[in-house]
């Protein structure tokens, strides 16, 4: 069983026809890619599966039950954390503080601790500006306090939608190295990167999206050498 799957979601905004019945399978232990151009409805397919955006058809199932409807909140708690575009971190609060409210459903306090250090060892910048505003970090500093949020609810499922997106090449090597440990340590990853190049090279399958519509679905290292997928998104 799939550990996510979307049968024929269609969703919009308003008359804008943002997904047309598209299919996705997200399986346990994967990292899974969704690229494509700039509205695409790549970042809506992770909008529609965190509850962020209703969808007008179609069903969406974690761990075999629907989570349609649902609202984001009631989401979370299933154990699916939605890294958006853009970080929306807290900037007014410390680092810290943004950690916290990661784990505003937990109420173990020492399990709160435990995790807070866990994302310090993760990443170490982090625990050098512990009492620094999140709005004064820089992008790759904001973009590590936005992944230490979402993994204070350890999820089982881990939404990031362009995580490299304006960052230095350095740090986006960081974050991709991330991504790859996280996996490796037992998280579910689903993707959605503008860099489609490193996505595929660290991803287990990849779907393209166009149009609101998967175009293709292989695995990221056939995608990685598809013809049509080089020369529409690889520079090649």
């Amino acid at each position: 069983m799939a550990l996510l799957s979307l049968d024929g979601v269609y969703a919009a905004y308003g008359a804008v026809q943002a997904l047309k019945g598209i299919d996705v399978r997200v399986e346990p232990g994967e990292i899974v890619t969704l690229i494509g151009s700039n509205g695409a409805g790549k970042s809506s397919t992770l909008r529609v599966i965190s509850g962020m955006v209703r969808l007008k058809q179609g069903s969406i199932a974690y761990k075999g039950k629907r989570i349609d409807g649902l609202e984001s909140h009631d989401v979370t708690a299933m154990g699916i954390a939605h890294v958006p575009e853009g970080r929306r971190i807290f900037p007014r609060l410390t680092v810290t503080e943004n950690l916290e409210m990661g784990a505003y459903t937990v109420t173990d306090k020492a399990l709160v601790a435990r995790r807070m250090e866990e994302a310090f060892v993760r990443f170490p910048r982090l625990k050098e500006r512990r009492a620094q505003q999140g709005g004064t970090l820089s992008g790759g500093e904001q973009q590590m306090l936005a992944i230490g949020r979402a993994l204070m609810m350890a999820p089982e499922l881990l939404m990031l939608d362009e995580p490299s997106m304006g960052l230095a090449p350095l740090v986006v090597e960081q974050i991709f190295e991330t991504i790859i440990e996280l996996n490796k340590a037992g998280t579910t990853i689903l993707l959605v990167e503008q860099n489609a190049r490193q996505a595929l090279q660290v991803a287990h399958r990849g779907y393209v999206i166009q149009t609101g519509e998967i175009l293709l679905e292989d695995k990221a290292s056939t995608l990685l050498h598809n013809e049509q997928v080089k020369e529409a998104y690889l520079g090649a």
